[in-house]
C-alpha cells in the first residue's frame, strides 16, 4: 500500500539536487563535463530511496526509467546528428562560406536584430530550432565573433529567433502538442499566440538594436578583412555550397521527420567537402596519393571527432573547428542522468505531490496562468524535457481552464509561452543542453540574453492579471464542451 507523501518528502531530491548543483557551479569549471550528470544521478538515487519506502517497488520504479529515457532518444539521436553535421559543414566549407558573405552583407551594427530575424525565419520554415541553430546559428555565432560581438549574447539572440519558429510554426511539434494537450485546434492555438508573441519578439528586437548601436565593436578579436582573406585562402567559396542548406531546408519543409532530414544533411556536406574541398580532405587525413582513402577518413573523422583546421590566422582557427558527434557524448549523459531523476520522481508520484498546491490556490486567472507557467518551469527544471513541461500541465490544468469558463486556447498558449520557451535556459534539460554544446556557449551565460524566452512567461502572465484577450465561454459554449 502506498503511504500519502509529505510536501516535504516530494521536495527533498529536488532541493539536494540544487545544493549539489551550487556547489558545482562553485567548485567545477566545466559542470557539464560530469559533475551535474552526477547529482542528477544521486538526487535520483536519493528519490528511488523515498519511492521504495513509500510502497513501491523497484521494478515499477525501473520500469518509469526506462521508459522516460526512451521518451528522450529521438532527441539524443538528434543531437548526436547535429555534431555530425557540424563536422561535415565545416570541411565541406558550407559553414565557413556562411561566414565568408556573411561578414559583407550583415552591417556590424545590426547584427543582432539581423540574427534574430534570421534565425526565426529559418525556424518558422523548418519548424525546428535544434535544425536552425545547429546550421545558420553557428555560422552566425562565427560571424558575431569575427565582428567582436560576445558569443553569449550572439546566442542569446540566435535562440531568441530559433524558439519563435519552435513556437509558431505549425510544422513544430511543440506547437501541435500543447493544442493537442489543451484541446484546441492547431492553427486557433497560433492565432491566439500572436497577441503575446508580437510584443514579446518586438521588445526582443528593440533590445538587441539597442545593444549594437551601443556595443564597443573595437574590442573585437579578429579583423574581419583577415577573417575573409583567411577562409578564402583555405576553402573554395563557391555560391554552389549554398545547394547544401538549401536541399535541407527543402527536405524538412516537406516534413520529411528530423533524424532522417539532419543524416540527408549530413551526407550532403560530405559528398559536397570531398568535391569541392580537396585540400582540406588531405589537410585533414593526412594522406597522400590516394585521394579515395583521403575522402573516406575525412569525411568520417568529421562525422565523429575533433577536426581542427589551420589557417593562417590564429583567431580564425578558432572558428573553423568542431569535435563531431563525441563532442555531444557530455550532453548525451547529461540528458540521461536528467531522464532517469525525472523518471524516478514521476514513478513515486513526487512531482504530482509538489503541483497540488499550485492549483488549489490558483485562484483568478491571473493567478491560474502564473500556476500554469510556474508549474511548466518546474517540470522544465525537474523532469528536464519540454514535452513533458507541455504535456503533464496540460493534463493537470485543463479541467480547471474549463470549470473557470476559460478557453482551451489561453492553456495551450500558456503552456508554449512557458514550457516550449524556458526549456532552453535550464542547463540540464535537454533543450539546454542541447544548444549549450552546439553553440560552445554555457547556457547560464547567454540565459541572460535571450530575451526572447525571458520575455514570454512574463508576457502571458501580464495579459492573464491585466485581462487583455483572454478568451471565455459563453454558457451554452460551456455546457456543450467536452473536457
Amino acid at each position: 500500500m502506498n503511504r500519502k507523501i509529505s510536501l516535504f518528502t516530494a521536495l527533498l531530491p529536488i532541493l539536494i539536487l540544487i545544493g549539489m548543483l551550487t556547489l558545482n557551479v562553485l567548485l567545477f569549471e566545466d559542470t557539464l563535463g560530469g559533475a551535474n550528470q552526477i547529482a542528477l544521478i544521486v538526487a535520483a538515487a536519493i528519490a528511488s530511496v523515498i519511492a521504495i519506502r513509500l510502497g513501491f517497488s523497484w521494478e515499477d520504479v525501473k520500469k518509469k526509467i526506462v521508459s522516460t529515457i526512451g521518451s528522450a532518444m529521438p532527441s539524443i539521436i538528434i543531437l548526436l546528428l547535429i555534431g555530425s553535421l557540424a563536422g561535415t559543414w565545416m570541411i565541406s566549407g558550407v559553414v565557413p562560406a556562411m561566414i565568408y558573405y556573411g561578414l559583407d552583407i550583415i552591417s556590424p551594427r545590426l547584427f543582432l536584430f539581423t540574427a534574430v530575424v534570421v534565425s526565426a525565419i529559418v525556424s518558422v520554415a523548418t519548424g525546428s530550432s535544434w535544425s536552425t541553430i545547429a546550421t545558420i546559428g553557428i555560422a552566425l555565432l562565427g560571424i558575431g565573433k569575427a565582428i567582436g560581438i560576445g558569443e553569449p549574447i550572439v546566442a542569446g539572440a540566435i535562440i531568441s529567433g530559433a524558439y519563435f519558429g519552435d513556437k509558431m510554426s505549425p510544422l513544430s511539434d511543440t506547437t501541435n502538442l500543447a493544442p493537442a494537450m489543451a484541446g484546441t485546434d492547431l492553427f486557433t492555438h497560433i492565432r491566439y499566440m500572436t497577441f503575446t508573441t508580437v510584443p514579446s519578439m518586438a521588445i526582443t528586437l528593440i533590445a538587441f538594436l539597442i545593444i549594437g548601436f551601443n556595443y564597443d565593436f573595437s574590442e573585437a578579436t579578429v579583423n574581419v578583412e583577415n577573417v575573409k582573406i583567411a577562409i578564402d585562402g583555405v576553402f573554395n567559396t563557391s555560391f554552389l555550397l549554398f545547394l547544401v542548406p538549401a536541399i535541407l531546408l527543402t527536405v524538412i519543409v516537406m516534413k520529411i521527420p528530423p533524424i532522417p532530414a539532419l543524416f540527408i544533411g549530413t551526407l550532403l556536406g560530405g559528398i559536397f567537402a570531398v568535391i569541392f574541398q580537396p585540400e582540406i580532405i588531405n589537410q585533414v587525413s593526412g594522406i597522400t596519393g590516394n585521394y579515395a582513402k583521403s575522402s573516406y577518413y575525412s569525411v568520417m573523422q568529421s562525422m565523429f571527432g575533433n577536426v581542427s583546421l589551420t589557417t593562417p590566422d590564429e583567431g580564425v582557427n578558432d572558428l573553423l573547428s568542431t569535435s563531431g558527434m563525441r563532442g555531444m557524448l557530455d550532453t548525451v549523459w547529461l540528458i540521461l542522468a536528467a531522464m532517469i531523476f525525472g523518471g524516478v520522481m514521476e514513478s513515486a508520484g513526487l512531482l504530482k505531490r509538489i503541483t497540488q498546491p499550485i492549483i488549489k490556490y490558483a485562484k483568478s486567472t491571473g493567478s491560474l496562468v502564473t500556476s500554469t507557467v510556474l508549474t511548466c518551469i518546474f517540470f522544465n527544471t525537474t523532469a528536464s524535457d519540454q514535452y513533458i513541461a507541455l504535456v503533464v500541465p496540460g493534463r493537470m490544468f485543463r479541467k480547471t481552464y474549463h470549470d473557470k469558463g476559460l478557453k482551451p486556447e489561453l492553456l495551450s498558449r500558456t503552456l508554449e509561452d512557458s514550457g516550449t520557451m524556458t526549456s532552453v535556459l535550464i542547463p540540464w534539460n535537454t533543450c539546454g543542453a542541447t544548444q549549450s554544446r552546439v553553440l560552445g556557449v554555457d547556457t547560464w551565460a547567454y540565459a541572460p540574453y535571450a530575451f526572447f524566452n525571458i520575455i514570454s512567461p512574463l508576457m502571458t502572465i501580464l495579459f492573464a492579471y491585466l485581462n487583455i484577450k483572454i478568451r471565455r465561454f459563453t454558457d451554452s459554449e460551456k455546457e456543450n464542451k467536452v473536457v
